[in-house]
């Protein structure tokens, strides 16, 4: 069956106090509209998004992620009819998935499980919270189909110890949508349409109505920046739970923050502070010390990521030592067992097997051979004002200390540069490249004093 989903995100979210659209708040580096599209397209053939509210916002920001079907809400009425708007693009043979845009932390699993249930064409998402005060109770008659939602300030006593609410997502067939939602009706004190009155309609129909029950923490939403950070340590304790799973000790799950999808191989240690953000693969062994942020980067077996390190679209081997405060910018290849020390930053360069930049080095558009020593303070001038170039070392060389090696420029392998060098012309294998100006001490004159 194909699924077509429709994303509610025309609410403005006066609560927020925010210029943008409720569903344009972010939530660990990425807009929460962003977050339930990804999750929406990995279960969706096709999605609708209902706009209104900074429909321009909405449109650029889902625009970058795919081509969606927009209609907008002119006059919102309520959710019921915020998904009347979609009905001229919904077809009778399609499973019908209704979402949110401020409701981001759903997951793939839940959703495949309320829309791959054969036996039902109409399913609701439940949950059952600690405290159901405030929600919607799930009413069911006695071969366990639901059948109504009542609402907190309509429920009776008994109603009120119904521990199963409705979260607001359903997934019901496209030919029941279209044949019921036009008999809702607005005919209470807010003059809205409610999509939970589609519920008692199909059910006073015959149609059996399926629960599908999910953890509450999913299908929280976020209607004001106190809320919007509440979501933050679910989401925080939801993926730091995820790499626990996995076999990651961390030190303090409250101070680590996953903005995206990190796989870890066994025995890695993450300390505090930490940030890995976007699409990470973590070795067997890797240690990530305190306040380290990673993006979207690979790092081998057996690595170190010490203290304040900055590592960002890179690739880190085996057995390799980073920091502390290195930056390893876009582009970087760190071989296996190479040293990367404290304030050394590395760019679109390639540093080889064992090879060692201690301390204060900046290596940009460099290829750097095997068990070579880069002095501190040694620098590639790889940007002449126009252009960047390259600059290569070859295997076991040593840069001397405070060397400037201005690209284009190749230094072969077993050479030194001695420190202090602006070397301008390349140097061969095995060689010593030298450029100082000729040493002279002068009589320091005496002062008058």
């Amino acid at each position: 069956m194909k699924v077509h989903t429709i994303i509610l995100a025309a609410g403005s979210g006066s609560r927020m106090r925010s210029t943008k659209a409720k569903s344009l708040q972010k939530i660990a580096g990425q807009t929460m509209l962003e977050r339930i599209i990804k999750t929406a397209q990995k279960v969706s053939n096709k999605i609708s998004i209902v706009v209104g509210f900074d429909k321009d916002g909405i449109i650029d920001t889902a625009s970058k992620l795919g081509n969606f079907n927009f209609v907008e809400q002119k006059n919102p009425k309520g959710t019921g009819h915020a998904v009347m708007q979609t009905i001229p693009y919904i077809s009778d043979d399609e499973n019908v998935l209704v979402l949110y845009g401020d409701v981001p932390l759903i997951k793939e699993a839940t959703l495949k499980k309320l829309t791959n249930n054969v036996s039902y064409e109409f399913s609701v998402l439940t949950s059952h919270p600690n405290n159901p005060k405030g929600y919607g109770r799930i009413i069911k008659n006695k071969e366990g189909n639901v059948i109504q939602i009542i609402e907190e300030k309509d429920a009776n006593d008994k109603e009120k110890l119904i521990d199963e609410v409705f979260t607001g997502n359903l997934c019901i067939k496209g030919s029941l949508l279209k044949n019921t939602i036009s008999k809702i009706k607005n005919d209470n004190a807010a003059n809205e349409y409610y999509l939970t009155d589609l519920i008692k309609l199909n059910s006073e129909e015959g149609v059996k109505i399926n629960a599908s029950s999910t953890d509450i923490e999913e299908v929280l939403g976020a209607n004001s920046k106190i809320e919007l950070e509440l979501l933050e340590d679910i989401n925080r304790k939801m993926k730091a739970k995820d790499l626990q799973e996995q076999g990651v000790t961390i030190v303090d799950s409250k101070r680590l923050d996953i903005r995206g999808k990190t796989k870890a191989g066994s025995d890695c240690h993450i300390d505090v502070n930490v940030i890995l953000e976007g699409e990470i693969i973590l070795g067997d062994g890797v240690e990530i010390g305190p306040n380290v942020y990673i993006k979207d980067s690979k790092i081998g077996n057996n690595t170190k990521i010490k203290a304040f390190s900055f590592i960002e679209d890179a690739e880190i081997g085996n057995n390799c030592s980073l920091g502390p405060y290195a930056r390893i910018r876009e582009g970087s290849e760190i071989l296996d067992e190479a040293k990367i020390g404290n304030f050394v930053e590395t760019k679109k360069s390639i540093i080889g097997k064992g090879s060692k930049a201690n301390h204060f080095s900046y290596l940009g558009d460099s290829t750097i051979g095997d068990n070579t020593n880069i002095g501190a303070g040694a620098i590639t001038c790889n940007y002449d004002g126009k252009n960047k170039n390259k600059t290569t070392i070859g295997d076991n060389s040593f840069i001397g200390t405070n060397s400037s090696l201005v690209a284009p420029i190749t230094i072969g392998s077993g050479s030194y540069v001695a420190a202090g060098s602006v070397i301008t012309k390349d140097v061969p294998d095995n060689t010593l490249g030298i450029s100082r100006s000729k040493q002279e001490n002068k009589r320091k004159p005496l002062s008058k004093k």
